[in-house]
C-alpha cells in the first residue's frame, strides 16, 4: 500500500479552519486480508431498525382522495401507466414496454388493471386484491385503448372527461382520444399531483429515513478524500458507504471550475488541495427520496471560496425563512435570489448567480410536484415538501450549493437534514 494511499482528509475542523490531510486506516474485508474499504466505511452498521411501509390502509385513502378530487375536477375516471403514480395508489411496480399495461382509477366504483393477456399470471402475483383484482386483457391483436374506455364506460359516465396521468405515453393518449368518441382526454394532474404533493407522517418518516442514511454515508465517505484521488473513486466511496448501511445509492462529485456546472461535467476531474467540491446525491427508502448536497474545500479555503460560501449559506437560510403556509412557492425563489443579487451576483438566471429555481418537490420522485420558482402561485401547504438549494454559479472559477429537503409542518417548515455549519465544516 503506497503512502498517497493512505493519505485522507480529516473533516475534523482545526483550530485554523482548514480541512487537512491526515492518516485514516482501512479495514480488512477481503478474504486474504487485504484493505478494501477505509475503516470509516467498513465500520458502518446497517440503518434498516424502525422502517414502517406504507400500509393498505392509507394506499386505500390514496384512492378514495383520487376518487374526490375526480369528482371536483368532473373527471370520470384517470389511467396510470405502471409508473411511480401507480405504485404510489396500489403498491405495484411494473415499469413501461411498448404494450400498454396500467390502472384505471374511476371516479366511482373500484379500480381495474389493464394487461397483455400472455402477462396476466404476472400481474395477478404483484397486484394487491384488497384494491380490486379485476384484470382485464388484451389480445396482441386486439387494441388496449378500448379496453381502458371499457372500463370507464361500464364503472358509469357522467362528465364525458378522462383523465392521463403525466407519464402516460402519446401513443396511449392519443388511442384512448381516437376511440373515445364524445370523450374529452384531459390532463389527470391535477389529481395525482393533488394527492402526491401532500405527504402524510408515514411518507414523512420514510423521507426522514432516507435523509438519515444520506447524512451517514456522506460522513463516512468524505473522511477517504485524499489528495490525487479521482472523481470516481470518491463517488464510488460514496456508493459503497450506502451499501453498508443497506441501501442503494449515490452521488455525482464535481471539483473545481466543473463546480459550477450544476450537474456537472463528463469531463474526469481529479482532488486536489485548495479544489472546492460539490457532492449531490441520495438514497431512497420504501421509494421514498432523499437529495442532499454539500459544498466544501479541501485544505485551507480562500477568502473568496469562503465569502460566496457564506453568501450561499445565507440565501439558503433566506428561502427557508421566507416558507409561510399559504403564501406562493414563488416567494421562496425570489428571497432567495434578493440575497444572491444584493451580493453582487447577476439577475433573471445569468452567470455568475444562481442558474435555476430555488428548489423542487420531492417525495417517491427525487424531483416531483411543485416547485420554489418564479411564477408559481401554488399556496404552500401543510404535507408538502421541497429541496432548498439556491446555487452560485462563477463559471470558470467555482460554484457553491447547499441543498437541504424540508417538509410543512403546522407549525411551518422544518429540514430533514441539519444544515451545513461552514465551509470547513459540512456536517451540522
Amino acid at each position: 500500500m503506497s503512502h498517497n494511499r493512505r493519505k485522507f482528509l480529516s473533516l475534523t475542523a482545526l483550530s485554523a479552519g482548514a480541512l487537512t490531510f491526515s492518516n485514516s486506516l482501512f479495514a480488512k474485508n477481503g478474504p486474504h486480508g487485504e484493505y478494501d474499504l477505509p475503516k470509516s466505511i467498513s465500520d458502518l452498521q446497517p440503518m434498516k431498525d424502525g422502517i414502517v411501509p406504507i400500509s393498505v390502509e392509507e394506499r386505500k385513502q390514496r384512492i378514495q382522495k383520487a376518487q374526490s378530487l375526480m369528482e371536483r375536477e368532473k373527471i370520470d375516471a384517470i389511467f396510470l401507466e405502471g409508473t411511480t403514480s401507480c405504485y404510489y395508489y396500489t403498491g405495484m411496480r411494473w415499469g413501461q414496454s411498448e404494450r400498454t399495461f396500467g390502472v384505471v382509477i374511476p371516479s366511482k366504483g373500484a379500480i381495474a388493471y389493464v394487461c397483455p393477456k400472455f402477462e396476466e399470471d404476472r400481474a395477478r402475483e404483484l397486484l394487491l386484491p384488497v384494491f380490486g383484482d379485476e384484470v382485464r386483457c388484451w389480445e396482441e391483436h386486439e387494441s388496449p385503448y378500448a379496453v381502458i374506455l371499457g372500463i370507464v364506460k361500464d364503472r358509469g359516465v357522467r362528465y364525458h372527461k378522462i383523465g392521463m396521468e403525466e407519464r402516460v405515453r402519446f401513443f396511449i393518449a392519443d388511442g384512448v382520444k381516437k376511440l373515445a368518441t364524445g370523450f374529452e382526454v384531459v390532463d389527470a394532474t391535477p389529481i395525482t399531483a393533488g394527492c402526491r404533493m401532500i405527504k402524510t407522517p408515514a411518507e414523512l418518516a420514510l423521507m426522514q429515513k432516507a435523509s438519515d442514511v444520506t447524512i451517514e454515508a456522506y460522513k463516512a465517505a468524505f473522511p477517504t478524500i485524499r489528495d490525487g484521488m479521482s472523481q470516481t473513486e470518491f463517488s464510488n466511496n460514496i456508493s459503497a458507504a450506502f451499501r453498508k448501511l443497506g441501501y442503494s445509492g449515490g452521488a455525482s462529485v464535481q471539483i473545481g471550475k466543473y463546480s459550477a456546472l450544476p450537474h456537472g461535467s463528463i469531463t474526469p476531474q481529479t482532488i486536489h488541495e485548495g479544489d472546492v467540491v460539490m457532492v449531490d446525491g441520495g438514497t431512497s427508502c420504501e421509494g421514498y427520496a432523499s437529495d442532499i448536497t454539500r459544498t466544501f474545500v479541501v485544505g485551507k479555503a480562500t477568502q473568496r471560496q469562503t465569502d460566496v460560501w457564506n453568501l450561499e449559506k445565507k440565501a439558503q437560510d433566506a428561502a427557508f425563512n421566507a416558507i409561510k403556509i399559504g403564501a406562493p412557492c414563488e416567494q421562496v425563489d425570489a428571497a432567495a435570489r434578493a440575497v444572491i443579487e444584493n451580493g453582487g451576483f447577476s439577475k433573471n438566471y445569468k452567470l455568475p448567480g444562481l442558474p435555476h429555481r430555488t428548489g423542487h418537490g420531492i417525495g417517491l420522485e427525487g424531483h416531483e410536484w411543485t416547485n420554489f420558482v418564479k411564477g408559481n402561485k401554488t399556496p404552500i401547504a401543510v404535507g408538502m415538501c421541497f429541496s432548498d438549494e439556491p446555487t452560485i454559479s462563477i463559471p470558470g472559477e467555482f460554484g457553491i450549493r447547499l441543498e437541504d429537503c424540508l417538509y410543512i409542518g403546522e407549525d411551518g417548515p422544518h429540514f430533514f437534514s441539519k444544515q451545513s455549519i461552514s465551509i470547513d465544516q459540512p456536517f451540522g
